[in-house]
């Protein structure tokens, strides 16, 4: 498995990590409280930390070709939440080796 870390700096950190654990729970299996959540998406576990004000999240993938897919996955549903943020993606770190 592949693993990618991806930043947001923002003061409803912790409200965009609710939103989108609940939006997921529709569809697919999800853990969350105010602070920490993990969503069961088809490529991999992604698990999401809200600290203060950054919400970092994690996603795997089983190799460097389905990552692109896994954060765009995040991204995307994300990019709803937080548009009135002028959000487009998160500061997403190099792939790792999980």
């Amino acid at each position: 498995m592949i693993r990618s870390t991806g930043t947001l700096a923002s003061p409803k950190a912790s409200q965009y990590l609710q939103q989108l654990c609940k939006h997921f729970a529709h569809k697919t299996e999800v853990s969350f409280d105010p602070h920490q959540g993990s969503i069961a998406l088809r490529s991999g576990p992604a698990t999401l930390v809200a600290d203060g004000d950054r919400l970092t999240a994690t996603v795997t993938a089983p190799d460097l070709a389905a990552l692109p897919q896994a954060r765009h996955v995040i991204d995307k549903h994300l990019a709803i939440f937080a548009h009135r943020e002028g959000f487009t993606t998160l500061a997403w770190d190099d792939p790792i080796d999980a």
